[in-house]
Parts: structure tokens; C-alpha cells; sequence
């Protein structure tokens, strides 16, 4: 039986994408993370050294929110760095079996060598056109939700991407002649989760919808006339593109869910009355 404080792979993988996404801390030992430098979508990795209690409890102070914390097979590493966590307050759990078993299982895995900016928290940071529609801001979604959940977003003028990305160390995004932008018939959405490995039928329906609303092809699933319809009217509510984004977080986070869990149910009115009106 499975202790209190641990989870299961299939109760993690549920939660990854949604607003109660814990911060999942890796913390498998350095040699091992060398061998297969691969992490769960949104992780953290935790150099050996760190997972200390001095450490830990640095670390503890500064985040708030559910943890689970991932070692190689769920033993002593993540479990102690739970109930370490724990210990400081946190609502903290291990991975039951580890990565491991989250291979096993056949769920994705990201690249961390594909993010070639990060400042001196660890941070990735990407930088793209101020006054963002679909893809600008369905790219943070994605990154945030699933890629690096603490990743810094810089909008600037167009003329001034490149530049800004050279002096801040940032990656360039949905702009052209960069590696984060269109590839032919595809939109940056689609070249992130090509390049991090991240398709599940959720997401590839989700980038379906994201591809018409951003490349004038409607026709490409009905959904598409709705999301360039929201993300239009959220361009025009918001002067300030950072609180533009939030807002279009939770638009996002409202079609992932469509796309995973209710493309089946319809709605009609009335309804159960009986008796045909």
C-alpha cells in the first residue's frame, strides 16, 4: 500500500497542466541526472550538493504550494527531501518509483539542454514582439504550464527583439529568422512541443486549434474562430502585455482542459424538461 505521502505517476501526470501543478523538484544524484539529463515536464532539478537539509530549508523558505519531489527510484533521496520539505512546513510528497516508473509508464519527458538562456536563478528567459495575440502568448502557456514553470517573458518592440535577446541573454521567440518560430505550415506552438518532445493527444489538439487562430486557417478545427475571437478581445482589454498574459493564461488553461478531459460533452437548452417545447 502506498504511503501517505507519496504519489502515484498517473495522479502526478493529471495534475501536470493545470493551475494545481505542484513545483516538482528533481533530485536524482548527479551522475545518475549525467546518464539521462531528461526531466519531467516542469521540473527542477536540484544539484546533489543541495539536497541538504541547510539547503532544503533555504530552499523551503522561498517557495510556497504542493511539491513532489523525484529521484531516480523513489527511495532514500526523495523521500528524505519530502519529509525534509515537510518538516519545514511544505506539503510535500515523492513520486512513487521514481522517473523510473514515469518511464515505464510511457509519460514525456523534456530536453533541459534545449533552453539555452537562464539567468542566475535558473530562470529560462524569452523575449518576443510587444502586443501579443495567439502565439505569443500560447508559447508562455505552454513553458510555463509544462517546460519551466518560473520563466521570465520580455515583450519589446519588433525592431528590438534580437538586441534585447543579445543583451539580456534571452531567447527569441515567434519572430523571424530565430529556432523558436514558424517551420513552414507550423507555428512556434507547434515547433516548442516538437523540439521538447511533449505530444500528448491533449496538447496536439490544442496546438491543432492554436495553428488555425494563428495562421488564418479556421477551417483547420472549429475551435479555431473561438480562440482568435477570445485572444482578439484580450489584446483590445489589456494595454499592458504582462497582465494581457495572465489573463490569457487562464484562457489557455480553459481550452487544455476542453482539449483533455470534455471534447465529448455537449451543451443544449432546454434541457430534461420532459416534453418537447
Amino acid at each position: 500500500m502506498p504511503a501517505p505521502d507519496a504519489i502515484s505517476c498517473e495522479q502526478l501526470s493529471r495534475l501536470l497542466g493545470t493551475p494545481k501543478s505542484p513545483v516538482i523538484l528533481d533530485v536524482r544524484r548527479d551522475a545518475v541526472r549525467a546518464a539521462d539529463p531528461r526531466l519531467l515536464p516542469g521540473a527542477r532539478p536540484l544539484p546533489e550538493a543541495e539536497v541538504s537539509p541547510e539547503s532544503l530549508t533555504a530552499l523551503a523558505a522561498r517557495m510556497s504550494g504542493p511539491v513532489v519531489v523525484v529521484c531516480a527510484e523513489g527511495h532514500q533521496l526523495s523521500q528524505g527531501a519530502a519529509a525534509w520539505l515537510r518538516h519545514e512546513g511544505l506539503q510535500a510528497e515523492y513520486l512513487l518509483g521514481g522517473q523510473t516508473a514515469w518511464v515505464a509508464a510511457g509519460l514525456p519527458l523534456i530536453d533541459p539542454g534545449k533552453i539555452t538562456a537562464r539567468d542566475a536563478q535558473g530562470r529560462s528567459i524569452w523575449v518576443t514582439r510587444s502586443r501579443p495575440k495567439i502565439d505569443r502568448i500560447a508559447c508562455p502557456w505552454l513553458i510555463r504550464r509544462f517546460i519551466d514553470p518560473r520563466a521570465v517573458f520580455l515583450f519589446v518592440a519588433p525592431a528590438e527583439v534580437q538586441d534585447v535577446a543579445e543583451r539580456f541573454g534571452a531567447m527569441p521567440y515567434d519572430i523571424e529568422g530565430v529556432f523558436w518560430s514558424h517551420r513552414a505550415e507550423l507555428c512556434t506552438f507547434d515547433v516548442l512541443l516538437a523540439e521538447f518532445g511533449l505530444s500528448t493527444p491533449a496538447l496536439d489538439r490544442l496546438a491543432l486549434i492554436v495553428r488555425g487562430a494563428d495562421t488564418a486557417r479556421p477551417d483547420l478545427a472549429p475551435e479555431c474562430a473561438g480562440l482568435l475571437a477570445a485572444s482578439l478581445g484580450l489584446s483590445r482589454m489589456y494595454s499592458d502585455d504582462l497582465a494581457q498574459l495572465e489573463a490569457g493564461v487562464a484562457l489557455y488553461d480553459a481550452f487544455y482542459r476542453w482539449a483533455r478531459d470534455a471534447t465529448d460533452e455537449q451543451h443544449n437548452w432546454p434541457t430534461n424538461t420532459g416534453k418537447a417545447r
